[in-house]
């Protein structure tokens, strides 16, 4: 079978004018931050927080700390199943630009740091919840994220997703409260002290079949290790610029969103868990609902089903077929 799948790209500067498009996941980190009375001030503060944290990191020949800024872009891919021309909003993700305020120049960081999916939504808040709803033990379907992950690597090959950028995408997520981190030896400059675990989580495993790999590793100053997302080698094929670029914008996201494991007050030890019933840690001075975010992703995952898994179930289902019969072909030459 020949898909007609078709792929456009969008983009939108992230900055305090900021307001999420109809098509936006209202859970996601940046779009989170634009509701409400106060989000002007939330998506200032939320900058401010990234830019100060950038300085911080790249602190050689800037001496007031204050050489660089970071811009921000949102980058929507949406896909037409049926080459009909109706599109529906498949992946968003942040692009990290660097202003070199010394020079002039305008550096191109990295793509992906937040990442945002309706289809996820619909894996983890509705078939995953309606898998296990009367289930003693918890499990996951067979094949759980196959077509989300196939769909990733399909949209990520895309003409229009490599006119936006040449390389792959880095995301950088909260280390799983289901998991236990060890400390290694291993320091990277920028990524800082790295962090292996025993077992992946649901999470990870998910992502590898976005093609992703992971590795865990705690930046100077930081308090929690953070999970890094990426295809290739994530420690040579980046800058140290566009590495800091990433930490500086994820990890303000992170302590607004979860101020338990990263604006704890005390410093991940060698054996770490993560855990948001930990009280001993400083709130930012963005507000946000948790309880609203778990509710809208269920409704977001919904309506994913309605409008896009079951109107084409059969057209997925064939083309997840067709990519998997392909792959066993390529194995087996």
């Amino acid at each position: 079978m020949t898909t007609q799948f078709q792929c456009q790209v969008k983009t939108i500067a992230f900055d305090e004018n900021y307001t999420p498009a109809e098509s936006t996941r209202l859970t996601t980190n940046f779009a989170n931050l634009a509701r409400g009375d106060n989000r002007q001030e939330n998506l200032q503060n939320c900058i401010r927080m990234i830019n100060k944290r950038f300085n911080d990191l790249a602190n050689w020949d800037n001496p007031t700390a204050d050489r660089y800024s970071v811009e921000l872009e949102i980058v929507s891919t949406d896909l037409d199943v049926t080459g009909a021309g109706e599109f529906f909003p498949a992946i968003e993700m942040l692009k990290t630009y660097v202003i070199d305020h010394k020079t002039g120049q305008k550096i191109d960081g990295i793509i992906g740091n937040s990442f945002s999916s309706y289809v996820r939504d619909y894996d983890f808040s509705v078939l995953l919840r309606d898998y296990n709803q009367d289930k003693s033990t918890f499990s996951v379907p067979d094949n759980y994220g196959d077509l989300h992950g196939e769909l990733f690597k399909f949209l990520l090959n895309s003409d229009e997703f490599r006119s936006v950028s040449q390389k792959a995408p880095v995301i950088c997520l909260s280390v799983a409260t289901t998991r236990t981190y060890h400390r290694t030896t291993n320091v990277h400059p920028i990524l800082g002290v790295e962090y292996q675990q025993d077992a992946y989580s649901l999470t990870d495993e998910y992502f590898a079949k976005m093609g992703l790999s992971v590795r865990y590793f705690m930046p100077p100053k930081s308090v929690a290790p953070f999970a890094f997302y990426f295809a290739g080698d994530l420690l040579n094929d980046f800058s140290n610029l566009e590495l800091i670029s990433t930490i500086a914008t994820m990890e303000a996201f992170q302590k607004i969103y979860r101020p338990e494991i990263y604006n704890a007050n005390s410093v991940a030890g060698e054996v770490y868990q993560p855990s948001l019933t930990y009280d001993d840690y400083s709130l930012t001075k963005v507000d946000y609902d948790r309880v609203e975010r778990t509710e809208l992703a269920i409704k977001q995952g919904k309506y994913t089903e309605a409008n896009f898994i079951k109107p084409y179930q059969a057209i997925l289902d064939a083309w997840l077929h067709n990519q998997n019969q392909s792959k066993t072909q390529n194995q087996a030459a």
